[in-house]
């Protein structure tokens, strides 16, 4: 045979393997800059394109607005725009509860978790549901005041609508970037590139970052195109390298970030290698440091290396502290499962935005508190639809040296079960922010749970008697410093009166768009001599506050670091004066909407008061 045709047939074996490459690749949509493949990838135009607004707001984590309107809400979201083109503060528009970084700044705030990726910063969701499946070709976002908080847009392979949910749900990103500082306030539409996937969908989910704001972020509606049909693709490869080849063979054995996490904990073949390299001769201690940078995809990662790593990834001092909030959308029973014999020595645990649409069951949920609680001190679940009766009652049971509880914004938790929090009697810290907590309940966890130092009731629209609930926390709670009480609808100068009398160590209060409160009443003013520790005040939309209540203010709380009396018409910039002249660490004062406030009060102050941020919105 004439040597031509082996060395043919080899050539048509390469030919062949860089095809199937480029089709794996087509088939992801994947454009990689990293690689050595260029391509020019684009989709021919054989479906007529559908636009579409969403149809419904499934779910979010927070808004600015109340429950029981559509002022500054998600809901908003929902059909064609309200606002846009136009800019400005509208009320029409959806908004998140917090911007900035005052909040990471105050008595409440929480330590972060280790590990954290640094490619997932969002703090903030949204779902949106659209009338048609389709073949995402792009996603508009309206954006009308203080745009860029958008981080990542993602698709999900379930139907909402559907009569038979599917076996399996996916999640995929087609659009992510880290927060990027936007110049001016202007609305704009934000129309980012995104990822083609391989699924149709109708589900949407917006996740945001506000911390490079300088206000709220303001959207008014998100427009989906696609097509129903998969779009063909049209190839044009121009250099392939074989060393890509051995990587994506790599990528699709491993998988990457959490995709095969469940597979890679459950991993027990090691490759034998003759030694460990120098590992071995490192001290246990030094390893173990060392291992604690590493997120939990890489720990699993490095666990398939040799025997000595993976001692070290599973031992459960490495899973003291665990965040599970990156990798939400691959978190499920099969993962707790696996995690069991590594985590029977944590004590923060975050399980935020995971389990949802049945990733997590609540006899999953249950089996690992039953191994991993008894340690635990803090317990991350906000916006935890998984979460029943049951669940509350085996945190109750399981985890008795529990401190912190976070279920911001479950709101699929029945009144009745918060009355399991009660036997929690080392409770610290509580959120039940938009939650169905009741009243009953309620009482009997601020009778009990003594030691308590940061409470959120905000948007509890459950609670009939707010002056009730004020009155046995100044009985029960002396420990309390910080409480927020955002949007509660009833409580009175009798309320204030019962909680500054006996919770004197409160060093935040958050009373913003509490309408029956009346600065005739004294109320303001009993707060500020009785509260002389006050380093955060929010009395956002009280229209009463006055003169008199700023200048007690500046002669009781000079420790007052931020201060919100947005929508006030009585105060004068007089008082202002006085307030940044006495407390020296003031950083924030939202004099938005202030009618004696205007913009040449506030570029007087800003300039004799450099180092205090004086917002002032306003609408066009």
């Amino acid at each position: 045979m004439s040597p031509v045709f082996p060395m043919l047939t080899v050539l048509s074996m390469f030919y062949y393997m860089c095809l199937r490459r480029r089709a794996r690749t087509a088939t992801r949509g994947e454009m990689n800059s990293r690689r050595a493949i260029e391509s020019n990838t684009r989709a021919l135009p054989i479906n007529v394109e559908i636009v579409q607004y969403a149809k419904e707001v499934l779910d979010f984590s927070s808004h600015y607005g109340s429950e029981n309107s559509m002022s500054y809400t998600m809901w908003n979201l929902a059909g064609i725009p309200n606002v846009y083109p136009s800019s400005g503060d509208f009320t029409q528009t959806a908004v998140f509860r917090t911007y900035g970084t005052w909040w990471d700044r105050c008595p409440s705030a929480r330590l972060p978790f280790k590990r954290t990726p640094p490619t997932f910063c969002s703090q903030d969701y949204v779902e949106l549901a659209f009338e048609e499946p389709v073949y995402p070709t792009a996603v508009h976002i309206l954006e009308t005041y203080h745009p860029g908080a958008v981080v990542r847009i993602l698709a999900c392979s379930a139907n909402p609508y559907s009569q038979n949910p599917p076996a399996e749900v996916r999640w995929e990103i087609l659009w992510s970037e880290a927060p990027a500082k936007v110049n001016g306030p202007q609305a704009r539409q934000f129309t980012p590139c995104i990822k083609q996937v391989n699924f149709p969908t109708n589900l949407i989910r917006l996740e945001v970052n506000s911390s490079l704001l300088d206000y709220y972020t303001e959207l008014d509606a998100v427009v989906l195109h696609g097509v129903k049909e998969r779009p063909v693709l049209s190839l044009k490869t121009s250099m392939i390298d074989m060393n890509d080849i051995d990587e994506d063979e790599d990528e699709e054995k491993y998988g990457c970030g959490m995709d095969t996490l469940n597979k890679q904990f459950s991993i027990v073949t090691l490759r034998e290698w003759p030694t460990n390299g120098y590992f071995d001769k490192l001290p246990y201690e030094l390893i173990q440091l060392i291992l604690s940078h590493l997120t939990v995809p890489d720990l699993c990662r490095l666990a398939q290396t040799c025997k000595l790593l993976y001692q070290h990834c599973c031992d459960p001092l490495q899973y003291i502290h665990l965040s599970l909030q990156p990798y939400w959308a691959r978190i499920n029973d099969t993962s707790l499962e696996y995690l069991q014999s590594r985590c029977t020595l944590i004590q923060w645990l975050n399980l935020s935005w995971t389990g949802n649409r049945g990733a997590i069951s609540v006899s999953g949920f249950s089996r690992f508190l039953k191994v991993c609680g008894s340690e635990l001190v803090r317990l991350e679940l906000s916006c935890g639809h998984f979460l029943n009766e049951t669940c509350l009652e085996v945190i109750t049971e399981m985890c008795p040296n529990l401190q912190e509880l976070n279920l911001s914004s479950c709101d699929k938790i029945p009144p009745q079960a918060f009355n399991h929090i009660a036997k929690v009697g080392s409770l610290k810290r509580l959120i039940l922010y938009r939650t169905k907590v009741e009243q009953t309940a309620l009482l009997s966890i601020l009778n009990f749970c003594s030691e308590l130092q940061h409470l959120s009731l905000g948007s509890c629209v459950m609670i009939e008697d707010y002056d009730l609930i004020a009155s046995m926390m100044g009985a029960k709670c002396k420990k309390l410093r910080s409480l927020d009480l955002w949007r509660c609808k009833n409580i009175t100068e009798s309320g204030i009166a019962e909680l500054a009398s006996g919770c004197q160590l409160l060093e935040e209060l958050d009373l913003g768009w509490c309408p029956t409160l009346q600065s005739s009443t004294g109320c303001f003013t009993n707060l500020a001599r009785k509260l002389p520790n006050l380093q955060k005040l929010f009395l956002t939309a009280n229209r009463s506050v006055c003169d008199t209540d700023i200048e007690e203010l500046a002669a009781n709380c000079t420790r007052l670091r931020q201060l919100d009396i947005l929508g006030t018409r009585m105060v004068s910039p007089a008082s202002l004066r006085k307030l940044l002249e006495s407390c020296k660490d003031l950083s924030l004062l939202d004099v938005s909407f202030c009618s004696q406030i205007d913009n040449r009060v506030v570029l007087e102050l800003n300039a004799n008061f450099p180092n205090v941020f004086i917002k002032k919105s306003f609408t066009q």
